[in-house]
């Protein structure tokens, strides 16, 4: 069988471990389609930790606080590696925060903070599986009701 060769990116950042699934959420965070520089996209790669992953190589860019928060709710699997000079410089896994505050939005139709203008606001109650509970109308919600802003 062969094998598919991506090169290298001499400076950026390469999320790997991304569940299959939620390659492209992953890539819709970043907003990879107004990145000028090379930003390369691995669907359906074999893992031995997750049958099939994903993977994103993005030149030139380090993530912000906020998008690897984004990522641990959508990909809490997923490592991020920091390229410098071609070499890895810093890896970590990302960490699913104990709060959110303003990046997502509550599934309730009825939730006073999808009418006011408030900051929205969840409670981290499982990290695996995530729960997540709403602040103001205290509805749980589970990966599939995120819907990130």
């Amino acid at each position: 069988m062969k094998k598919l060769e991506v090169s290298a990116i001499e400076e950026g950042t390469v999320i790997d471990q991304i569940a299959n699934k939620s390659t492209f959420k992953v890539a819709n965070i970043l907003n990879i389609q107004k990145i000028e520089q090379v930003v390369l996209i691995g669907f359906n790669l074999s893992s031995k930790k997750l049958g099939k992953k994903g993977i994103i190589k993005i030149g030139g860019k380090l993530l912000t606080q906020e998008e690897v928060n984004k990522i641990s709710l959508i990909a809490p699997d997923a490592t991020v590696n920091i390229i410098k000079g071609s070499e890895v410089v810093k890896k970590f896994t990302v960490d699913i925060p104990d709060s959110i505050e303003e990046f997502m939005k509550c599934f309730n139709p009825n939730c006073v903070s999808n009418h006011q203008k408030i900051l929205s606001r969840f409670h981290v109650i499982n990290k695996n599986p995530i729960r997540i509970r709403c602040h103001y109308c205290e509805r749980h919600m589970c990966v599939d009701d995120i819907e990130l802003v």
